[in-house]
C-alpha cells in the first residue's frame, strides 16, 4: 500500500510541475521552485550570435606583454641590471642580446622563473630566445575562449536577458543565443568591446603642429576622444593604473544630476591611483578605453580611498552600459560577429502552435489505437501516457531547461516509446492468457518478462541520447535534454505507475479481460 501512494505521489508531482506550462495564468499560484519551462530561441524568437575570438590579436598582445616584461625583469634595479643591447619582437616571441656573457646565465634563471612553464626560454651564445611553443599558443587560445564565454555571459547577465545560452563552436567560436531579445542592436555593441581600461598622464607638451603631422614622439600616443573622433589627445604610452585593478563599478549622477560612472579599485589599484593623483596635481591624465579617451580630466587634488568617478557627456543607457563593461571585466582578446540571426517572435508562435497541434494529433491517435486494441487496459495505458508527457515537461522545467523545436520531437520520440513499452507488456500479457493462465497470473508474469526488453530498450536510448548531449550542442543538446528526461519518466510511468492502475482495476480479482482472443 506504502509503495502504491508514493508512485501515485511521485506522478502527481510530476504532474504538478508541469500545471504552470500547460495553464500560465496559474504560474502565479505555484510556488517560486515551480516556474513554466524556458521557450528557446526557434520557440520564444531573438537573437543568435556566433562570435568568432581574434587568436592572431591574442598572440600579438600576448608577445607585446612578453617583449615588456623581459625589458622590465632584466631592468629590475632591486635583483640588479643586467644590460642588454638588443631586445626585438617576433611573430611567437622576442629575442634579448645580453651583453656580458657573464649575465647569460643569470638572465636565463630569472627570466626562467618569471615566466615558468609558460614560455620556451633558451640561449645561444649571448642571444637569449623567449617564444610560444604550439602547445603553449593551444593553451594560450583556449584560456582565452573560456575567459571570453565568461565574461560574455557575465555582460549579457547584467542586462537582465533571461536563459542566454552560450556555448563554444569548434576552436575559436561562441554561439549566443539569446530568447526574446528584442535589441540585439545593444547587445552586440556590448559583446564586441574589448572594454580594456587604462589610465595615462597626458603629454602636455605636445605642439599643435606636432599633433597635425600625426608622428608622436617616442613613448606617446595620439589617441581619439570617444564623442569626437577627430580631437586626439597626445597621451603617454605607460600604463600608470590598469583597469585591471577595477573591482567595481556603478552608473550613478554627478552633483548635477549629470550621469557618470563610479568605480573601486583593489588594493594594488588603490595604492596606485593615489600616488598618480597625489604627485600630478594641476596635470591632465587620460582615461582610455579600447584605444579611445573616455576623458581626460584635470587633476584637482589628490584622491585616495580607491574610489574614482569617469564624467563624459554619457547617457543614462551608455552610463550603465560602461559600468557593465568594465564591471564584467576586459575579453583577453577582440571578438567579431561572423554570423547573425534573428529570430521573429511570430515566427516561434507559428512553431509552437504547429508543434502543439502536431503532438495532440499524434497522442489521439495513439490513445484511439490502444483503446481500439486493448480495452479498458488501453485506457490505462493513455493515463500513464498523459501522466508520462506532463511529467516531460514538468520534470525539464523544474530542471531549469530550456524547450526547443528538437525538445518538441525529443518528446514526440518519448511518447512513441512508451507506447511500444505498453504495447511490449500487453502482448506478454496476451500470450499467457492464451496459455490458460489466469488473469492475475498473466498480469505478473506478462509484466516480469516484458520489463527485462523495456528496460533495454530505453537504457540503450539513453546512453545514446547521453552522448548527444555531451558532444552535441544548441538544439542537439535540447533534443538529448528533453530525450534524456522521458526515457526515465517512461521508465516511471510504464513501468510502475501502469502496474499500479491495473492491480487497482484487478483488484485482487481474476476479472474477465475482454480484449484477448483465444
Amino acid at each position: 500500500m506504502i509503495k502504491r501512494l508514493i508512485i501515485i505521489g511521485v506522478a502527481m508531482f510530476g504532474v504538478m510541475l508541469a500545471v504552470p506550462t500547460m495553464f500560465p495564468k496559474t504560474a502565479p499560484w505555484f510556488p517560486g521552485f515551480i516556474q513554466p519551462i524556458s521557450l528557446g530561441l526557434d520557440l520564444q524568437g531573438g537573437a543568435q550570435l556566433l562570435l568568432e575570438v581574434d587568436t592572431d590579436a591574442l598572440v600579438r598582445d600576448a608577445v607585446v606583454q612578453l617583449h615588456d616584461t623581459t625589458r622590465s625583469s632584466l631592468l629590475d634595479r632591486t635583483r640588479g641590471m643586467i644590460r642588454f643591447s638588443d631586445l626585438r619582437r617576433s611573430d611567437y616571441g622576442v629575442t634579448v642580446v645580453i651583453r656580458e656573457s657573464a649575465d647569460v646565465s643569470r638572465a636565463l634563471a630569472r627570466l626562467r622563473s618569471e615566466f615558468g612553464a609558460s614560455v620556451d626560454v633558451s640561449a645561444s651564445g649571448n642571444v637569449i630566445t623567449l617564444s610560444y611553443s604550439d602547445r603553449q599558443r593551444a593553451q594560450m587560445i583556449e584560456g582565452a575562449l573560456e575567459r571570453s564565454i565568461e565574461i560574455v555571459r557575465r555582460r549579457i547577465d547584467a542586462l537582465g536577458t533571461r536563459d542566454p545560452a552560450i556555448n563554444t563552436q569548434g576552436g575559436r567560436r561562441i554561439l549566443v543565443q539569446l530568447p526574446g531579445v528584442d535589441d540585439p542592436e545593444r547587445i552586440k555593441e556590448l559583446i564586441g568591446q574589448t572594454a580594456r581600461m587604462s589610465f595615462h598622464l597626458v603629454n602636455e607638451s605636445i605642439t599643435h603642429e606636432q599633433m597635425a603631422m600625426g608622428r608622436p614622439p617616442s613613448g606617446t600616443y595620439f589617441l581619439p576622444m570617444i564623442d569626437n573622433p577627430y580631437q586626439l589627445v597626445a597621451v603617454f604610452s605607460r600604463i600608470e593604473v590598469s583597469g585591471e585593478s577595477l573591482t567595481d563599478a556603478q552608473s550613478s549622477f554627478d552633483q548635477h544630476g549629470m550621469p557618470v560612472v563610479t568605480q573601486v579599485f583593489d588594493s594594488v589599484g588603490a595604492r596606485r591611483f593615489a600616488r598618480l593623483t597625489t604627485e600630478n596635481v594641476g596635470v591632465r591624465f587620460a582615461i582610455v578605453l579600447d584605444g579611445m579617451v573616455l576623458s581626460a580630466p584635470v587633476i584637482r587634488e589628490p584622491i585616495p580611498g580607491g574610489r574614482g568617478q569617469i564624467s563624459g557627456n554619457f547617457t543614462v543607457q551608455s552610463a550603465n552600459d560602461l559600468a557593465v563593461l568594465l564591471r564584467s571585466g576586459a575579453l583577453p582578446a577582440p571578438l567579431s560577429i561572423v554570423e547573425e540571426r534573428t529570430v521573429g517572435a511570430s515566427l516561434g508562435a507559428d512553431t509552437i502552435r504547429a508543434g502543439a497541434i502536431g503532438t495532440v494529433i499524434g497522442v489521439l491517435f495513439l490513445m484511439f489505437a490502444m483503446i481500439l486494441i486493448y480495452g479498458k487496459f488501453g485506457m490505462i495505458a493513455n493515463i500513464a501516457l498523459i501522466v508520462n508527457m506532463m511529467m516531460i515537461v514538468g520534470v525539464s522545467a523544474f530542471m531549469g531547461a530550456t524547450l526547443t523545436l528538437p525538445g518538441i520531437a525529443g518528446i514526440a520520440l518519448t511518447l512513441a516509446m512508451a507506447v511500444d513499452a505498453n504495447v511490449l507488456q500487453f502482448e506478454r500479457l496476451r500470450e499467457e492468457l492464451r496459455t490458460g493462465a489466469s488473469a492475475l497470473r498473466s498480469i505478473d508474469v506478462g509484466f516480469d518478462r516484458a520489463m527485462k526488453t523495456v528496460i533495454d530498450a530505453n537504457l540503450t536510448t539513453l546512453i545514446a541520447a547521453l552522448v548527444l548531449f555531451q558532444f552535441g550542442a544548441g538544439p542537439i543538446r535540447g533534443f538529448a535534454v528533453t530525450l534524456s528526461v522521458g526515457i526515465i519518466t517512461t521508465l516511471f510511468t510504464c513501468i510502475l505507475l501502469s502496474r499500479v492502475m491495473i492491480d487497482m482495476y484487478m483488484g485482487g480479482q481474476n476479472r474477465k479481460i475482454g480484449y484477448v482472443k483465444s
